[in-house]
């Protein structure tokens, strides 16, 4: 028997075979290590260690100077106490299902009627552009169109309206109309990303559901809907951590006013924060939002992505 042949039969024998279970580490996967972490420093080092400060900060009270004093749950108990604090809460909680309705189904609807057409991309140009402005500078053009005497009560003006609605004084208008003013802004981007989503279907199911007579809301509701659920999944989870952090509209609009009516989370949170150098509450509202955007986001996720999920 040759030598090979010896070692062979002795590792089929040995209940604990010769090749290592934890095979030494390459040079290759040493070096790759070592081009992740100078990324996965800078990312503990901006964003782990500022939530942990905040996180630290919403049990204290602190105003910036000198140092922070524990004041365990009492900035969570004064939080949920302030009718200000409810008022954001149900304002954010409209941004979620506005966003969700207006933006998300206009853009389903424009990318629905366009992705057949011949030239569909440039009837669907006109609603990308805006979303190349930034959420400030779509808050100061609705500004101007939504104010007192402002574009739209001058046009309403011509046509025998002298008495229009207070836009962005009355809530919750002024909370709709800011919703409809983000819509402007982010309908194009859902439309290009159905529009993917349906160039993305095969033709053959398309072409058999129309040969069985399928056509319209059956067809969209029986084969186009089904095949387009994970891209929706993936649209309605990003339009929903956007609407809970919404902020840049609603601060060039109205910061929130009058009073605290048009508040979101987030204006809660930069004005007990920056405003009223409260860091303690304004950290704590930062606690709440962050929780509530993790667990909307796990949740909803999991539940459409789900591999037990049918699509």
């Amino acid at each position: 028997m040759t030598t090979t042949e010896t070692r062979m039969a002795a590792d089929v024998r040995s209940p604990h075979p010769t090749t290592p279970s934890h095979p030494p580490k390459s040079p290759y996967e040493w070096s790759a290590r070592g081009f992740v972490a100078p990324g996965v420093i800078l990312v503990a080092v901006l964003l782990y260690l500022p939530l942990l400060w905040t996180v630290y900060l919403s049990f204290t009270r602190y105003n910036g100077l000198g140092s922070p004093e524990w004041v365990g749950l009492e900035n969570y108990v004064e939080m949920f106490a302030d009718a200000g604090f409810l008022t954001s809460a149900a304002n954010t909680l409209l941004w979620v299902i506005g966003t969700l309705v207006v933006p998300v189904g206009i853009g389903l609807g424009i990318a629905l009627l366009t992705w057949n057409l011949a030239g569909g991309i440039w009837l669907r140009l006109p609603f990308l552009i805006p979303y190349a402005l930034s959420g400030i500078g779509v808050g100061v053009i609705w500004s101007f169109i939504l104010s007192s005497g402002g574009a739209l009560d001058q046009a309403l003006a011509v046509v025998g309206i002298t008495d229009p609605p207070r836009w962005l004084l009355d809530a919750p208008l002024n909370t709709v109309v800011m919703i409809f003013a983000s819509a402007w802004q982010g309908v194009g981007v859902n439309a290009l990303l159905f529009t993917i989503g349906l160039q993305s279907i095969p033709k053959e199911p398309l072409e058999a559901a129309r040969i069985d007579g399928a056509g319209g809301f059956r067809l969209f509701g029986s084969v186009l809907w089904p095949m387009l659920r994970p891209l929706t999944a993936v649209v309605v989870g990003l339009s929903i951590v956007a609407s809970l952090k919404t902020f840049d509209i609603v601060w060039a609009m109205t910061k929130g006013g009058p009073g605290t009516v048009s508040e979101t989370l987030a204006l809660t949170m930069y004005k007990e924060t920056f405003v009223n150098s409260d860091y303690g509450l304004g950290s704590a509202v930062a606690v709440f939002l962050t929780v509530v955007t993790l667990l909307a986001s796990v949740l909803y996720l999991r539940q459409q992505l789900s591999p037990k999920r049918e699509f």
